[in-house]
């Protein structure tokens, strides 16, 4: 992948760990000072896997099952948007998510699409999700009630078999002054949304124990653990350091995914054996649009999916259901 590839503000760095871009944004870099995005990586870095190959010698089982499809790993790749702002010209919105649910489909897992001011981004995620019998989800931003039902409409008709929110975007520019207001949601509001979506809700962008139970109250289906990135909100906590908390809370009531900052399949080992049940990724899927297409991605997954495996025999869990918390330290 050459710089001219991924544009002006990514480097393409060997290691996505927030450091070169910074707070640059556009870019992918996080807001205020940038910690954010740093903080979510070196947190991970900082959990241990604690090895124990004293155990039986079989085959490691990696598939994951979410609201009744199985998926061949226990992570998807994340919500992206306005990928040629951000990352370069080489793909709008509509191209890079052709690629992207395409690739993740045919290599045994699922795509979660992004969402923007243009409605063709929606439209076009959702054609591709549809072709792909409905391995796809897409992510609405938390528009006013008119605008997420119009989303919604495009979801359902795909047949997604799951619609998720990005609460988080809350605190994203563009949707600060727009008229109806856009934004934060009450718990009223979103349990609207929920039985709108006629398929199972995920909010994503908890960072709290109270969010968790707020967003169970709200009937969602699922939550993800998120702070964008470290895109929305300056010194904030990073995603592992508030996934015990969350887990412990709702975890047997709901199912609970996570991102920011995972790069690498321990990493995915160390988000189930804190809690979580699934990761999302975003940021290494897009350089690998960019510099592979689909098999770029294809392969990204590969090497996610063998450093897990290679995680889980080392320390002797067969299943996603044998990694526990004594694993990590």
């Amino acid at each position: 992948m050459t710089q001219k590839e991924i544009g002006p503000y990514c480097r393409g760095c060997l290691v996505c760990n927030g450091k070169a871009c910074g707070n640059q944004i556009p870019g992918p870099g996080a807001k205020g000072v940038g910690d954010t995005a740093i903080r979510n990586y070196e947190k991970w870095k900082e959990i241990r896997l604690r090895m124990d190959t004293i155990c039986e010698n079989k085959a490691v089982d990696t598939t994951y099952c979410l609201f009744g499809k199985t998926f061949q790993y226990p992570f998807f790749a994340g919500p992206v948007g306005a990928v040629n702002l951000h990352y370069g010209e080489k793909y709008d919105d509509n191209a890079y998510y052709e690629i992207l649910v395409a690739a993740c489909a045919q290599a045994g897992i699922a795509a979660f699409t992004g969402d923007g001011i243009n409605p063709e981004v929606m439209k076009a995620a959702a054609a591709v999700i549809d072709r792909f019998a409905g391995l796809g989800i897409p992510t609405i931003k938390p528009w006013n009630a008119d605008m997420v039902k119009e989303k919604l409409e495009y979801a359902n008709a795909c047949g997604a078999f799951a619609v998720a929110m990005d609460i988080d975007a809350a605190g994203l520019p563009f949707l600060k002054n727009l008229t109806p207001p856009a934004g934060s949601k009450t718990v009223k509001e979103l349990s609207c949304i929920a039985q709108w979506a006629k398929v199972p809700f995920i909010i994503k962008g908890i960072m709290t124990t109270e969010g968790a139970y707020k967003a169970k109250e709200a009937g969602a289906a699922a939550i993800v653990v998120s702070n964008h990135g470290g895109r929305v909100l300056d010194q904030c906590q990073a995603t592992a350091e508030v996934l015990p908390d969350i887990a412990e809370a709702v975890g047997d009531s709901m199912t609970i995914l996570v991102d920011g900052g995972i790069r690498c399949g321990t990493d995915i080992f160390k988000a189930l054996a804190l809690g979580a049940d699934g990761v999302l990724i975003c940021r290494p899927f897009v350089t690998a649009v960019y510099s592979g297409g689909k098999e770029g991605v294809k392969e990204l997954i590969t090497r996610l999916g063998r450093e897990l495996e290679d995680a889980m025999m080392m320390c002797g869990a067969h299943s996603l259901e044998e990694i526990t918390k004594d694993m990590v330290v």
